[in-house]
C-alpha cells in the first residue's frame, strides 16, 4: 500500500507522546514493505529540524514540512468567543500546506491518507476532491474531554467561562467530523468505545506498541534507590496541572514523612514556575538528552494527571524499563493494568503517601511490580502485533469499498 501521513507536529524527532506514536506506525509500516509519504506542519514551538532526521529516514518517507504559524494571538483568541467555530482547530488551517498537500496528492496515487489528531481533520475536503484514497483518523486522545476536565478542575471565574468555550466548541467539531472519514484509528480501547456511540464509522483501536529489542532486560545496577520521577512533555497543560498540585498537595506530606527522598522532574519546555520555584527535595532537570537512561536511572514514576485522555506513552516505556508506576486513574487510562499488581493508583495526598510508603518500605515489592508491568508492556503493547492490525483494517476498508463498487 502506498499511505500518506499528514502530521500536526514533525514525527522526527520522536521525543514526546505524539511524535512517538506517530514515528511507530510509520516505521512499523515501513518495516511492512509499505510505502509511506509524510507531509506535517512545522510550528514555532514544533519547528521541523532536518539536520536531525537520519538520511534513510528522509529517503523511505520523503518527509516534508510546511511552516504554520500555530501560535496564540490574543485579538483573534477574542474574536473567536463570538464564534462557534473551534479556535484549536481553526489554528492549523493554513492556506500554504493545503497548496502542498494538494499538488501532493495530484502527484501520487495513495491508497490511505491517514489524518494523525482531529487538528487536521478541516483538510478533509481537499482529500476528498483530490484523491480517491481511503481517509483514516488517528485519534490520540478524545481532545474535547482533556479540556473538559481541565475546564472541570479550574475554580469560578473568567478562565473557567473560556475553558468552557473552548471544550464545548471542541467537542462539537470532534463529534460532528466523525462521520467524514472512512474509518477511526484510536489510540486505546476506552476512546475506542466512546467514538463507537456518534458514529458507524468503522472503528479500529491501535495503541501505542514498542519494540521488545529498544528495551532489553533492565536492571537497578545504576538506579538511584529510593527516588521518585516524573517525565513529560510541560509545555502540555494537564502535565502542568498535574504536577502543580502534586507539589503543592502531596509532596509536603510525602517530604515530612521520607525528609531523604527526592523527586525529579525532567521534560521539554519546563515552565518558569517550575524553574525557578523551590519545594525541598525537588530536582528540576528540564530536557533530558535520553529518556530511557534518566528512567533507568530514577526508581518509582509518579504520574498525577487531573486531565487527560488517550494513552500516556511515558508510562508504557516506563513500564518497559520495569519501573514502579504510582499514577492518577486518568494518567492510567487506555492500559489494561491490574491495580495492585503491576501499577499503584492514588488520586488524593494519602494516596499518594500510602502508595508511596509502600514501596519504600517493601522495595521487593516495588520492584516486582515493575517487573510485572513490564511483562503487560511486552505481551498487550507489542509494535508488530499493532501494526498487523492496523494493516488489516486499512485493508478491510479497501476490500468494503471494492465489494461495494
Amino acid at each position: 500500500m502506498n499511505i500518506l501521513f499528514l502530521c500536526n507536529k514533525p514525527p522526527y524527532p520522536a521525543r514526546e507522546g505524539g511524535p512517538i506514536a506517530m514515528n511507530m506506525l510509520i516505521d512499523g509500516l515501513l518495516e511492512q514493505g509499505h510505502q509511506v509519504k509524510v507531509l506535517t506542519i512545522s510550528s514555532y514551538k514544533y519547528p521541523f529540524r532536518p539536520e536531525l532526521i537520519p538520511d534513510d529516514y528522509m529517503a523511505a518517507t520523503c518527509i516534508e514540512a510546511v511552516e504554520v504559524d500555530l501560535q496564540i494571538h490574543p485579538i483573534k483568541a477574542f474574536l473567536n468567543l463570538f464564534s462557534k467555530k473551534s479556535y484549536h482547530v481553526e489554528r492549523f488551517i493554513s492556506k500554504t500546506f493545503r497548496r502542498r498537500l494538494i499538488n501532493i496528492l495530484q502527484e501520487q496515487e495513495f491508497d490511505i491518507v491517514q489524518i494523525e489528531t482531529i487538528f487536521l481533520c478541516p483538510y478533509i475536503p481537499d482529500i476528498r476532491k483530490h484523491s480517491r484514497a481511503h481517509i483514516v483518523l488517528r485519534s490520540h486522545n478524545i481532545e474535547h474531554l482533556i479540556w473538559k476536565r481541565l475546564w472541570g478542575n479550574t475554580g469560578a471565574g473568567l478562565k473557567k467561562a473560556y475553558l468552557k468555550h473552548l471544550w464545548t466548541t471542541l467537542m462539537r467539531y470532534e463529534l460532528g467530523i466523525l462521520d467524514k472519514v472512512d474509518g477511526i484509528a484510536a489510540i486505546t480501547r476506552k476512546d475506542a468505545e466512546f467514538l463507537r456511540s456518534f458514529t458507524q464509522v468503522p472503528i479500529v483501536d491501535i495503541s501505542y506498541g514498542i519494540d521488545s529489542s529498544h528495551y532489553p532486560e533492565p536492571t537497578f545496577d545504576n538506579c538511584e534507590i529510593p527516588t521518585l520521577f516524573h517525565i513529560g512533555s510541560m509545555d502540555w497543560m494537564p502535565n502542568q496541572e498535574g504536577i502543580k498540585w502534586f507539589l503543592s498537595e502531596a509532596w509536603p506530606k510525602v517530604y515530612e514523612n521520607f525528609p531523604f527522598l527526592k523527586f525529579y522532574l525532567a521534560g521539554r519546555n519546563m515552565p518558569e514556575w517550575l524553574l525557578n520555584g523551590f519545594w525541598p527535595n525537588v530536582v528540576v532537570m528540564g530536557e533530558v538528552e535520553d529518556a530511557r537512561e534518566f528512567m533507568l536511572s530514577k526508581w518509582i514514576m509518579v504520574v498525577p494527571l487531573l486531565a487527560g485522555s488517550g494513552i500516556r506513552v511515558k508510562i508504557i516505556e516506563a513500564m518497559a524499563n520495569a519501573r514502579p508506576i504510582i499514577a492518577s486513574p486518568i494518567a492510567a487510562e487506555g492500559i489494561e493494568y491490574t491495580e495492585g499488581e503491576n501499577i499503584l493508583l492514588a488520586s488524593t495526598p494519602d494516596e499518594y503517601l500510602e502508595a508511596i510508603r509502600k514501596c519504600i518500605e517493601n522495595p521487593e515489592y516495588a520492584i516486582q511490580l515493575g517487573r510485572n508491568a513490564r511483562q503487560l508492556v511486552l505481551k498487550e503493547h507489542d509494535r508488530r502485533k499493532l501494526i498487523t492490525e492496523l494493516i488489516h483494517f486499512y485493508y478491510s476498508l479497501i476490500n468494503h469499498q471494492q465489494s461495494q463498487s
